[in-house]
């Protein structure tokens, strides 16, 4: 996530962001997220579509029974650690169908520029017991630049929130998006529709991969798309 400053329409907006800690519940689990708008401006404070996409992945709508994950643009960390504890969760429950269950070749890969990272990294190790931290990584990652570091088609799950709005970074963050899908890789973007550089980007994703939206968040106006190579088989 670059850290510029971002504009929010009224001062109770940001009021949110200027509080130290961010609580929220999700997979059984109360999680507390540090903020920091002063020292690290939007990559150091929860935004709606990180909610939103938390809430949907507890909803069961994407399986990750023995598959690997990445969050891109990662923040305060908010998604990478919900879905690293519904990982725990289903590991508890296994006959639940629609959670996430790690198997001993699947992790979860949550990542940022460098000067977010230790900021990300005790987000993370804050809110993850030590057996689950060892299945997930915190890794360095400025899109466009040394994704020789990763695979190519290395994760099956690409999470994305509120990471398109700042123009310059598309090209580099396709490019990010391109190396690190395999054809059976589903991308899932949460975002804000705030200006018509937004939809250029989907414009821009359509080129290369299907895109469809699945779920929209009428209270916070917060829209998924999910996304795949266009070369793969429909049914996948």
């Amino acid at each position: 996530m670059a850290l510029v400053p971002y504009e929010e329409t009224t001062e109770l907006g940001l009021q949110k962001f200027h509080k130290p800690l961010a609580s929220f519940s999700f997979a059984n689990h109360t999680i507390q997220i540090r903020q920091d708008w002063r020292h690290l401006g939007v990559a150091a404070v929860v935004w709606d579509a990180a909610i939103v996409l938390s809430t949907y992945l507890e909803m069961g709508a994407v399986e990750l029974r023995g598959r690997s994950a990445v969050e891109l643009g990662a923040g305060t960390g908010l998604v990478g650690i919900v879905a690293a504890l519904l990982a725990l969760k289903s590991l508890m429950k296994p006959l639940l169908v629609h959670c996430f269950l790690f198997s001993s070749g699947a992790h979860m890969t949550i990542t940022d520029r460098k000067v977010a990272l230790e900021f990300l990294k005790s987000n993370v190790q804050a809110n993850l017991p030590p057996h689950i931290q060892s299945k997930t990584v915190v890794k360095e990652l400025t899109w466009g630049q040394n994704l020789e570091s990763f695979s190519p088609g290395e994760f099956d799950l690409i999470l994305g929130a509120d990471i398109i709005y700042l123009e310059e970074t598309f090209t580099d963050l396709l490019q990010t998006l391109e190396h690190l899908c395999s054809n059976h890789s589903v991308i899932l973007l949460a975002c804000r529709i705030r200006y018509e550089r937004d939809n250029n980007f989907l414009a821009m994703l359509e080129r290369q991969f299907t895109v469809r939206k699945v779920h929209y968040d009428p209270e916070k106006d917060v829209h998924i798309y999910e996304a795949q190579k266009r070369n793969q088989k429909e049914d996948l």
